[in-house]
């Protein structure tokens, strides 16, 4: 997940997967320019964050538990 830590959205998003058990990497693009240029990238030059890139090559932006969970079932299937 790429976030910032004064990002709320990122807040409830961390502990809804946290709750849930879905393990996740957390990449502070305040921190890593490269990570901010990727978030850039996949938002059409935008930083917005959480960002969650899959190992598919995929992201979503501020998504939902829900987008979270059905988007890694289609890629364990």
């Amino acid at each position: 997940m790429y976030s910032t830590p004064w990002c709320g959205y990122c807040h409830r998003l961390k502990s809804q997967l946290n709750r849930e058990g879905i393990h996740f990497e957390i990449v502070d693009i305040e921190q890593q320019p490269e990570a901010a240029a990727l978030v850039e990238k996949v938002n059409n030059g935008n930083q917005t964050v959480p960002t969650l890139v899959y190992s598919d090559g995929t992201a979503q932006t501020n998504p939902s538990l829900i987008q979270v969970k059905q988007k890694l079932a289609s890629l364990a299937s």
